[in-house]
């Protein structure tokens, strides 16, 4: 940057627009402090590199002053918006001052309220009996309507506009107007003795509509993630190592293979045609597996021990499913007899995303049945799970039934218990804390008025669960993060979902995988849709280096972030924090540790998650469960020295709000990274993309999720055969213990042709994506997925040469054959060889019209001398297929 000046001519933006334009200046009191600001961290990072030596001395400013800028701005015309607290009330006009047109509005921001309706309703008095005006927008009118009655402000008078209808002129003076609605923010004025409100200045947000909705990431294929020497699972013949993509020349035909080492010296070259069938070993922890031995029985054996486990797991939760089935619970009232529901979900200030609406529709179709709920809603932080909890917990309280919401720290149950009496303002709801931060006295109060039927929600840690803590008529309980709870708060849970409808929320993933092989066994529903307008987090991997942490952490601070500095050593956290201090002085440090007395730590991260702080310096105790928006800046110190997966959640602390989140990993440069720090650095810079954690990074979490359901036993079975085929093979018991047919045959035809068919290398030159790319052909099933795939190689790669061209028209080929009742198609001894599924009757009338007497058919298997078929035999193979499997 600073050796530009050398290269270009310094410019503006003003320099580039004509000389008659008119200069719209946003506060220029702002923008030239602003502007300062700016020029004394640009001459800091310019003595910074000098003093690094990685600048010479006196080079140029890299940019523009206030002093150079300042006459080229009095240069123009003009037109300079003044603050609005600077602000003068009269009408609109433009005034003369200094020599400068300023533009005075009549009018200011309307008042704050963030919940304080009794403040609200006195101001509106208040304005009522100034003969003033006063217009509502609001997506709750019904319900303020009633809140208006009830203080005796809405008299007869009072104007109800529907939605849609415009006010064309001021309303009368001394008059409510109640609009259903939204509007970013209010406004008032003087002049027009007009206050309009909006659910912005009454509760303090506002809906934001229309935003651009992000579709779900795609789950990347994890064998694309595989490089030479990790290990791989074929469903056949067992656990191997991979050597890599091999191109081998068959009969004068070039393929490449994918080759396996297995025990001893056996290896397997498998078609890329069949990447279907193998998958990326995952295991528990950091097992290292035992090679299958090819030839033997012994990895049938160790299926069939795994099978015998998951059988046990599948009938277990079939008993348990069967048990809650026939228990007798409250069938709460649908959403038609609940109005206040509708109001509250319309108030949402947030598009939901398709992920979280199913996840509620779920939610309340389990409690309108009449038995008892048991639903786990599984959802990455900040994904909308407290949504679906708050609605669910309405609905409840909305039948006259209490609500409990347990949580496995102080901390979020503050969280909660705001965002529940914000939400919930607006109606006749109480809700209360459990808190060790509450006075004895305020507890007992508590706890004598929930007795009483007076609270309606009650959100607290395992406190809630105590014998002292009685209910009226409990209908619903929210336990937050369940497997962080102890044994015995266990086993009241346990007890607890027999009789009332239990919700259970997680931001420890669930695979895909397994969620689909527990369906109609347990009840889940995953958020996987990132929030709209979430961005993904921009990711730096640098060496340590003072100057840069000094620069971030300022640059958080001036858009009034906060910033998470992570040291994972207690011992040296201390001086850590000493030394950012005198590094940043501008700035409010505190620190955190696990070793800390539980309330000490509490208290930190309750001030820092209040805005009391700017830095929160701590080891990875803010890993899970912290929700704090306002922090979009995470630094990692020593991050080559934590695990992948620890690296994605510290990462996933920030992000959570609409703005921009940055995470920087930082190593020592004195220290020689390992192989494998470098590549876990690597990953973790790589997995940006929102919804990435469906990659290795997250991996290790859904399994972590894995063990949290199926219980810790179960890791030596995932281990003996690697994650994905565990799933596959639970999904499996699954259907058998239901009575279904398991369904065991191949979903895709096998295609021999004696075609060159493969990615040169000169075409993808990158091995990696390659074998993604051989995966996701061996994987699609549709001809419109062929289509899809030809135009995206062709778009990043250029037109196919010959090799990727017969290598699209044999997967085509494969998928219509699949689809028309073949399993394998070969050309041998001058013989086209089609075998057909046994359900499958061959047309052996066609057969004989094309070939007479020449074609063989002999158990599902037909024969046909290739002279038969002219020069372009492969088309009329492909054209011949439907005749043959189509009834005469």
């Amino acid at each position: 940057t600073f050796y530009l000046p050398y290269l270009h001519n310094v410019t503006t933006m003003l320099d580039y627009l004509p000389r008659s334009g008119l200069l719209i200046l946003d506060n220029a009191e702002s923008i030239q402090n602003r502007i300062a600001e700016l020029d004394e961290q640009a001459q800091e990072m310019k003595e910074r590199f000098e003093r690094d030596r990685e600048n010479p001395p006196h080079l140029r400013d890299a940019h523009i002053g206030w002093n150079r800028l300042e006459p080229k701005i009095q240069q123009r015309r003009q037109l300079n918006f003044a603050g609005i607290l600077s602000a003068v009330e009269g009408e609109f006009d433009a005034q003369l001052r200094g020599g400068t047109e300023q533009l005075m509005p009549n009018y200011s921001s309307a008042n704050a309220y963030g919940g304080r309706l009794r403040a609200f309703v006195l101001d509106c008095r208040r304005a009522l009996k100034n003969r003033e005006r006063v217009v509502i927008v609001t997506a709750q009118a019904r319900r303020m309507a009633e809140v208006l009655s009830d203080e005796s402000i809405l008299r007869d008078e009072a104007i109800h506009v529907s939605p849609g209808t415009n006010i064309q002129a001021p309303p009368d003076a001394g008059t409510v107007t109640l609009i259903q609605g939204q509007l970013v923010e209010g406004w008032q004025s003087r002049s027009l003795a007009l206050s309009v409100y909006t659910d912005t200045e009454i509760f303090g947000w506002s809906r934001r509509r229309n935003a651009l909705r992000r579709k779900p990431v795609t789950p990347a294929s994890f064998l694309a993630e595989v490089n030479p020497g990790d290990y791989v699972v074929h469903q056949e013949h067992g656990i191997g190592r991979l050597e890599g993509l091999v191109k081998l020349n068959m009969t004068g035909v070039e393929r490449e293979y994918l080759l396996i080492q297995y025990a001893g010296t056996d290896k397997l070259y498998i078609p890329t045609d069949q990447l279907d069938r193998v998958t990326r070993y995952i295991s528990m922890g950091e097992a290292v597996p035992a090679l299958s031995k090819l030839g033997t029985t012994e990895w049938t054996r160790v299926k069939s021990k795994v099978k015998e486990s998951v059988q046990d797991i599948a009938r277990e939760l079939l008993r348990l499913y069967s048990e809650r089935e026939a228990s007798k619970g409250f069938a709460f009232s649908p959403d038609s007899e609940q109005p206040w529901l509708q109001e509250l979900e319309d108030a949402f200030p947030y598009e939901e995303t398709p992920d979280q609406i199913r996840a509620i529709e779920e939610v309340k179709a389990d409690m309108e049945r009449p038995r008892p709920m048991d639903r786990l809603v599984c959802g990455d932080v900040g994904y909308g799970k407290t949504e679906v909890a708050l609605r669910a917990a309405f609905k409840a309280v909305l039948d006259q039934k209490q609500v409990a919401i347990l949580v496995p720290t102080t901390i979020l149950a503050l969280q909660h218990f705001n965002t529940f009496k914000e939400r919930l303002e607006a109606f006749p709801v109480r809700v209360e804390l459990l808190s060790r931060f509450r006075s004895e006295k305020e507890q007992k109060q508590v706890l004598e008025d929930l007795a009483l039927g007076k609270v309606d929600i009650i959100i607290g840690t395992h406190r809630v669960l105590q014998k002292d803590v009685v209910f009226l008529d409990l209908g619903l309980l929210v336990v937050d993060e369940e497997q962080r709870f102890g044994v015995a708060h266990k086993e009241r849970l346990k007890q607890l979902r027999h009789e009332i409808d239990v919700l259970t929320m997680t931001a420890t993933p669930i695979p895909r995988t397994l969620h689909m092989s527990l369906v109609n066994l347990r009840d889940m529903s995953v958020i996987e849709t990132p929030p709209q307008e979430r961005l993904p987090i921009r990711t730096t991997i640098r060496e340590y280096d003072e100057g840069l942490i000094r620069e971030v952490i300022l640059r958080e601070i001036d858009r009034g972030g906060q910033v998470f500095f992570v040291h994972n050593r207690v011992q040296g956290i201390q001086v850590i924090a000493q030394k950012l201090q005198r590094l940043v002085p501008e700035a409010r440090f505190v620190v955190g540790h696990g070793q800390m007395a539980e309330d000490q730590l509490e208290r930190v991260m309750m001030d820092f998650s209040s805005g009391e702080y700017d830095v929160l310096i701590s080891t990875t105790i803010i890993e899970n469960g912290l929700d704090i928006p306002n922090a979009n800046t995470i630094i990692v110190n020593n991050a080559a020295y934590f695990g992948l997966a620890q690296l994605y959640q510290l990462r996933g602390r920030v992000g959570r709000a609409t703005q921009q989140a940055y995470s920087y990993f930082l190593y020592n440069k004195d220290a020689k990274l390992t192989q494998i720090q470098e590549k876990r650095l690597r990953a973790i810079f790589e997995a940006t993309e929102l919804g990435a954690g469906f990659r290795i990074a997250m991996k290790d979490l859904e399994i972590r999720g894995a063990g949290n359901l199926l219980g810790a036993e179960q890791s030596g079975f995932m281990n003996s055969v690697g994650f994905d085929l565990y799933c596959k093979l639970l999904a499996e018991a699954v259907q058998e213990v239901q009575g279904k047919q398991v369904e065991t045959a191949p979903a895709g035809a096998s295609v021999d042709l004696p075609l060159d068919s493969y990615l040169p290398d000169e075409y993808i030159g990158d091995r990696t994506l390659k074998v993604n790319f051989y995966q996701r052909l061996a994987n699609l099933s549709r001809p419109e997925q062929v289509d899809a795939m030809s135009a995206e190689l062709n778009d990043r790669f250029g037109a196919p040469p010959p090799p990727v061209q017969n290598l699209l028209a044999m997967v085509r080929l494969k998928v219509e054959a699949a689809a028309l009742g073949f399993e394998a198609i070969a050309l041998k001894d001058n013989e086209v060889i089609l075998t057909v599924r046994r359900t499958i009757v061959p047309n052996r009338i066609a057969l004989y019209r094309r070939f007479r007497n020449e074609a063989r058919v002999q158990q599902g298997v037909i024969r046909i001398p290739r002279r038969l078929f002219g020069t372009n035999w492969f088309e009329q193979l492909r054209e011949l297929l439907p005749a043959i499997t189509m009834a005469a």
